[in-house]
C-alpha cells in the first residue's frame, strides 16, 4: 500500500510540474509547441524596425525575463509602434519561453 501511495504522489507532482512551465499560446501541443500570434496593430505605416523581449520558465519553478512592450521597443530602437505580436514555445512542460515582438519606426 505504501508503494502505491508513493507512486500516486510522484505522478501527481509530475502532472502539476508539467503544467507549470507553460507559455501563453492560442494553441498548445502536448509534446512541443512553437506558436506566433498577433496582439494588435495600431498603424499602417511601414514597420522598418523590430524589437523583441522575452521571458522564460524552467519547470514552472524558475521564471526570468522581461517580455514587456517597453523593453521590446528599447531593443529595437522603436519610438512609434506599428504592431505588437507574441510568440511562445513550450518543450514537454520543462521549458517555456514567451516573447513580445514589436514592429514600428
Amino acid at each position: 500500500m505504501k508503494k502505491v501511495m508513493i507512486l500516486v504522489l510522484v505522478v501527481t507532482v509530475a502532472a502539476f510540474a508539467m503544467g507549470c512551465a507553460k507559455a501563453s499560446s492560442p494553441v498548445n501541443g502536448l509534446l512541443f509547441s512553437d506558436v506566433k500570434a498577433p496582439i494588435s496593430a495600431t498603424s499602417s505605416t511601414a514597420n522598418s524596425k523590430t524589437g523583441e523581449a522575452c521571458a522564460s520558465s524552467i519547470l514552472g519553478l524558475i521564471a526570468t525575463g522581461d517580455a514587456s512592450i517597453e523593453t521590446a521597443k528599447k531593443t529595437g530602437g522603436i519610438t512609434e509602434v506599428g504592431s505588437v505580436d507574441h510568440s511562445s514555445m513550450n518543450i514537454l512542460g520543462f521549458y517555456a519561453k514567451f516573447c513580445t515582438i514589436v514592429k514600428g519606426k
